[in-house]
């Protein structure tokens, strides 16, 4: 797989983030990525809704994994300026992509593009399925009004009330999905993003009877609504390119988490409720114990690494904005969905070049 140095950069950001807990835990250094980190495994991206409608019936009824019926499609939220949804979901898609390929995955994806139908919501769980994904990750923003909304913002994620008639989608949305909703949300916080502060969710999470996807899927998935596309403030990180390249390291770090995690898979945790840093299920090689006095210590070095990690992430954040701006998002994103990244890898070197001079002495002062 050919690369280009400024996705090789944002994995790295995205790795170190994603390994940040667990490996202080296991008495580990994160370690740069080497480009075959999740080599053999199998990552599906679902990015809500669809550019072109046309054609087809939105309201035509197809099954909700419960026995009953939905409407095959919905057209998805805009913010208030305009900018659609099922855009802000595949512009993000595509820089996860890109991001967990530079690590070795396979990537496989909904639908390729932002103009035309991607199918109901039946084909995507079973495009998920036919993957063979050793997760899936549906993608979505929330809305909370037409107009603007200053009170209500932050991300949640929906896990699936259960059990699920289709046994093999109960087996995998009890067990993977649930560990890696719970290990996505705490990406997100590590990364900067707050928990909704409406809708009553359990610490960002929102258990639902009526969410058809995941009672459909037999893989393990993640339902993430990165945030209120109604708050100006949400909305802008959803549109910005430094805002999309943020929600994409969270994504790819709870992705990650989730893979590689030791000790932090199916029975980590138990209910909604527990911890975001829990001691392993399973005792393993090197764990620390948090309850005593090496945890506080486990804790402290846990924020420190994470303090790191973040002017690391701003760091990148800023050469890839400028890399956008230089190249235009739309070229970016279709040069990571091609794979043609060598037409910009001469540009990324000279912009490191460039950058990264400053950027130390930045930090030095």
């Amino acid at each position: 797989m050919k690369r280009r140095t400024i996705t090789a950069g944002l994995a790295a950001g995205a790795l170190t983030a994603a390994m940040v807990v667990p490996a202080t835990l296991a008495g580990a250094e994160p370690t740069e990525p080497t480009g075959d980190e999740l080599a053999g495994k199998t990552v599906f991206l679902d990015p809500g809704h669809q550019g072109s409608t046309e054609g087809h019936d939105l309201d035509k009824q197809v099954s909700d994994g419960r026995g009953g019926t939905k409407a095959c499609a919905t057209t998805g939220a805009q913010t208030a300026d305009g900018v659609a949804e099922h855009t802000i979901n595949y512009e993000i898609a595509v820089l996860t992509k890109g991001i967990l390929e530079a690590l070795g995955a396979d990537v496989q994806m909904s639908r390729d593009d932002d103009e035309s139908w991607a199918g109901c919501l039946d084909d995507r769980a079973n495009k998920a399925n036919d993957s063979g994904a050793d997760v899936a990750v549906s993608i979505h923003a929330d809305s909370t009004t037409e107009g603007a909304d200053e009170d209500r913002h932050g991300f949640h994620l929906i896990v699936p009330t259960l059990p699920l008639p289709n046994s093999a989608a109960d087996k995998a949305q009890s067990e993977g999905g649930r560990t890696a909703s719970k290990l996505m949300r705490d990406a997100y916080e590590a990364n900067g993003f707050t928990p909704a502060n409406y809708g009553g969710f359990d610490k960002g999470i929102s258990e639902r009877g009526d969410i058809a996807g995941p009672a459909l899927t037999e893989v393990p998935l993640v339902f993430v609504e990165m945030g209120n596309t109604s708050n100006p403030d949400d909305a802008k990180r959803l549109t910005s390119t430094e805002g999309q390249y943020e929600h994409a390291t969270a994504l790819v770090s709870g992705i990650v988490a989730y893979l590689f995690a030791d000790g932090y898979h199916e029975g980590a945790y138990e209910d909604l409720a527990l911890d975001k840093t829990p001691a392993p299920a399973t005792p393993r090689t090197g764990a620390v114990d948090l309850d005593g006095p090496s945890g506080a210590k486990a804790e402290g070095d846990v924020v420190e690494r994470q303090s790191e990690v973040f002017e690391r992430a701003d760091e990148v954040g800023d050469l890839f904005a400028q890399l956008t701006e230089l190249e235009g998002l739309d070229s970016v994103l279709e040069l990571i969905m091609t794979g043609e990244f060598d037409p910009v890898n001469d540009l990324a070197t000279e912009l490191i070049a460039l950058i990264g001079p400053l950027l130390s002495k930045a930090i030095a002062d």
